[in-house]
């Protein structure tokens, strides 16, 4: 006879095994991405997203289902990361919802569940489009209703549900445009099916040959289970510490690769010795963990994405954290005995030189991330909880961290925390510096939205494949490409010409022309690539032209427009 029921202590195991599942298979799904960008991060943001979840749940040892679904919510719901990762919390957070006052679950009780787990995902989407993970979790109710209905074997009923949702997925080109044009199905879709299919193998799977989730894992991107890594980190503080810095930035991160060979590795190193210091390269099947002292991140980054995908991406300029080490206890005193004051600012950006525009422009907190790096829920609350305000305006600054950051407002209970929902860099400027004393909360949260509304922004970095956009832009992979307000517009095999076209698209966008143009150049441009730029945009278009360091990697150039 098969199983009849799910009782706490195997949702666990299924949790954990679908963790696993998505796991090994995160690189696969941040390669179906539908820009050919060397940072798609659906699989990443999913993957740490369930890994929270299945942290959560291995900490207790209870037959009730409701408990166990419960703590899985909490831990998706602080981990999540990345629209994906949110959507993926809300599916948690209804399927435990779903399970409220059941201590072993039926056949129809898990149909229940799945219902109410579709339901409150889709009402956490503003505009829900129906190609994405959305559809998969309502073709997954729908079945789920039916299959309770046939067979009260879990097995069975988990098995018709998986089938039927990989059938809707096969069909997600066909309901999103974008998806065909790449050539994929939906990322985030996938990513819930593997999810799935992980726990439904877990099933009949005994719980010690499963990852023990709460201890740690090589292959989570948890960076603290690489003692190699831990041990450099204290050589960085060291080399700050004494001041002795021949390499400015500490890089940190993951390499995501099914190919990865001793002479991969190999490789890596003799690369690495030509641009830096304090190199460790730790291989482990499919990830491979880079740590390395470096003037030129950009370039190790480029590098890397040779071999595979990129994760938990860290950049730390050293020489900075020298500076700031002198005074930090005394500092942080002094803060502690202040009253709050009425207003502080939290931000998100990555590159040294746009965070310290963010502190100037008087952000409280920046933290480090964006494409590749979204921040989780818990990341983002722990920021506006340093804060010493009574409140705290959040700016994401990319349209990927939105919702973590609207999820980490409502977590937050004894500060007003209020989002203006800013998707590039340059509109998270723009609304900073707009913000008044003289302007209630109300007049300056219309004040900063009016601001990011009015700010267009235009990205250039390069391409990790062919493909045709759905507006007909032809790219070839290593092309240079140029994104206005988040669409590729145009493609090339010069940088400098592409960005000059960029300005020129930007430009002419606009009824009456630009009256400012800004160029944050990146860490692999420079401040010369840049002033041509400037150049450019001011002989042709008349207004006035800023050329910022931003520092960012992976981006050569940010171009805002007002």
């Amino acid at each position: 006879m098969g199983t009849i029921s799910v009782d706490g202590n195997l949702l666990k195991k299924m949790i954990i095994a679908g963790s696993n599942a998505l796991n090994q298979r995160r690189a696969e799904i941040d390669a179906m991405n539908v820009f050919p960008v060397p940072d798609g991060d659906t699989g990443i943001n999913m993957s740490m997203t369930v890994l929270a979840a299945a942290r959560e749940a291995s900490k207790l040892n209870t037959p009730n289902i409701y408990d166990v679904a419960k703590a899985a919510s909490s831990g998706s719901l602080r981990g999540a990361r990345g629209n994906s990762g949110v959507i993926l919390s809300q599916l948690f957070r209804g399927f435990a919802k779903g399970l409220e006052e059941i201590d072993v679950a039926t056949a129809y009780d898990l149909a229940n569940a799945a219902q109410k787990a579709m339901e409150t995902a889709y009402k956490a989407v503003m505009k829900p489009k129906e190609g994405t993970i959305l559809t998969i979790a309502k073709a997954l109710s729908e079945q789920a209703a039916k299959s309770a209905e046939i067979s009260d074997d879990i097995e069975t009923f988990v098995q018709r549900c998986v089938k039927h949702a990989n059938n809707v997925l096969e069909r997600t080109p066909q309901m999103l445009m974008e998806l065909k044009q790449a050539g994929v199905v939906d990322a985030g879709g996938k990513g819930l099916l593997v999810v799935l299919e992980g726990a439904l193998r877990g099933m009949n799977r005994p719980m010690e040959n499963l990852l023990e989730i709460g201890q740690g894992d090589q292959k989570s991107g948890d960076s603290t289970s690489f003692a190699p890594a831990a041990s450099n980190g204290s050589l960085a503080a060291a080399a700050a510490a004494s001041g002795d810095i021949k390499f400015g930035y500490c890089t940190e991160f993951f390499i995501l690769s099914n190919k990865i060979t001793q002479k991969t590795e190999d490789s890596l190193k003799e690369y690495l010795e030509t641009v830096g210091d304090s190199i460790v390269v730790v291989a482990d099947e499919d990830i491979i963990k880079i740590h390395v002292h470096t003037n030129h991140p950009g370039r190790v980054l480029e590098r890397a994405l040779t071999v595979g995908a990129l994760s938990n991406l860290k950049i730390e300029n050293m020489r900075e954290q020298h500076t700031t080490l002198i005074n930090f206890s005394d500092q942080n005193e002094t803060i502690a005995e202040q009253p709050p004051k009425d207003v502080g600012f939290v931000t998100i950006a990555v590159g040294e030189g746009l965070k310290e525009l963010f502190i100037n422009s008087g952000a409280d907190e920046v933290i480090m991330g964006g494409q590749t790096m979204n921040p989780s829920t818990d990341d983002i609350l722990n920021s506006i909880n340093k804060v010493n305000a009574k409140t705290v305006f959040v700016l994401p600054n990319n349209k990927n961290i939105v919702l973590a950051a609207q999820q980490a407002a409502k977590l937050c209970n004894d500060k007003e925390v209020i989002v203006i929902p800013t998707k590039s860099i340059p509109q998270g400027l723009s609304c900073i510096i707009s913000y008044s004393d003289t302007f209630s909360l109300d007049e300056n949260t219309e004040t900063m939205k009016e601001a990011m509304e009015q700010t267009h922004s235009g990205q250039i970095t390069f391409a990790v494949r062919d493909t045709i956009t759905p507006n007909g832009v032809e790219i070839s992979k290593d092309d240079y490409i140029c994104m206005l307000d988040g669409d590729i517009v145009l493609s090339g095999k010069d940088l400098q010409q592409a960005a000059k076209d960029l300005i020129a698209a930007m430009a002419n966008n606009t009824e009456n022309g630009p009256d400012i143009i800004s160029v944050y150049y990146g860490a692999d441009a420079t401040e010369d690539m840049a002033g041509e730029l400037a150049r450019y945009a001011a002989d042709n278009y008349g207004c006035d032209v800023e050329v910022l360091y931003g520092g960012q990697p992976l981006y050569f150039y940010i171009i805002s427009q007002e």
